[in-house]
């Protein structure tokens, strides 16, 4: 009895072993496209039309927040200095939780963390315009800006993407901008490289401090993330509009895989990023991806890690 009782409790785990290994099914009504990559290197585990262009919204952000940070490194300047809401920001500031209006200030850092955790869109654009005059060139300081954005896109690799704005809305213009999942699974290994962007996107409650016409105020920030801290994510970014649905980038990391050959030590880093473009539950789904992603991971860990010719079982 004993000896039965333990072979179908074997039974189970490996039932359950195997359907977690099966793919996550994706179909039309839950999300336009997904990608689970390997952030180290960048080789993309599986993907559901991780090619196809489509509005990514406030993913948009992670772009904005790339630009000035590699900005601020490249030119020594302080995050701590202050920029001020330009007035065309009165055409997306209604319903913005922050409340920044034209004329308000703010330091870049504090807007960084608005724009990434909070997804404020006057944030965003405020970055833009004062980054991008710091810049120069262009027919603006904020086009000037999209040009590093997009500039930042070719150096990623990211050759279905275009970025038309900061912020991501997609009901300004004519034009939509767009990106894929793959493009932006390139872009969250190279954001996710950065110390500081980790930082800021792994925040869950943050205070930052707005100058305004009535004088100094705070606002506390609260992530949208909803999976954050979950399973060991620790980012990225949310963002939804009408027309691209609901998007998520998360990620997650697990200790560093340690090996000795000969008298050389090998640690290879162990983060993955899953990106879902329009879907209809973004959160399960992605939190799903991800679990699955890990299954992959092993798999693909255990065969060497190759490049090429890898395909996840099915």
């Amino acid at each position: 009895m004993t000896q039965f009782m333990a072979s179908s409790k074997f039974a189970v785990v490996a039932l359950f072993i195997t359907l977690l290994a099966t793919v996550v099914p994706v179909r039309a009504e839950e999300a336009a496209a997904f990608v689970i990559a390997d952030s180290t290197t960048g080789f993309i585990l599986d993907q559901y039309k991780g090619d196809k262009k489509l509005p990514i919204a406030s993913l948009t952000k992670v772009a904005t927040a790339m630009v000035v940070l590699d900005w601020s490194e490249a030119s020594k300047s302080d995050l701590s200095q202050v920029a001020t809401v330009p007035d065309d920001a009165a055409q997306i500031a209604a319903g913005q939780g922050t409340g920044l209006q034209p004329g308000d200030r703010c330091s870049l850092r504090d807007l960084l963390y608005a724009a990434l955790m909070q997804s404020d869109n006057v944030a965003a654009l405020t970055l833009a315009a004062h980054v991008g005059q710091a810049i120069g060139g262009g027919s603006s300081p904020v086009d000037s800006f999209i040009t590093q954005m997009n500039a930042l896109a070719r150096t990623r690799g990211m050759i279905n993407t275009k970025f038309l704005n900061p912020h991501g809305l997609d009901n300004l213009s004519r034009s939509d901008p767009y990106s894929s999942a793959a493009d932006l699974a390139r872009l969250t290994s190279y954001a996710m490289g950065n110390s500081a962007f980790r930082f800021y996107v792994s925040q869950h409650e943050r205070k930052i401090t707005i100058f305004g016409a009535g004088g100094q105020r705070s606002y506390l920030l609260r992530n949208t993330n909803e999976l954050l801290g979950i399973n060991a994510i620790d980012g990225v970014k949310t963002g939804t509009t009408a027309r691209a649905g609901q998007c998520v980038i998360i990620s997650a990391a697990r200790t560093p895989e340690s090996r000795q050959e000969g008298e050389t030590h090998f640690i290879t880093p162990r983060r993955l990023n899953v990106v879902v473009l329009g879907a209809t539950n973004r959160f399960p789904l992605a939190q799903s991806l991800m679990a699955r992603g890990w299954q992959l991971y092993d798999t693909w860990s255990a065969a060497g890690r190759p490049t090429k010719g890898w395909k996840p079982p099915r």
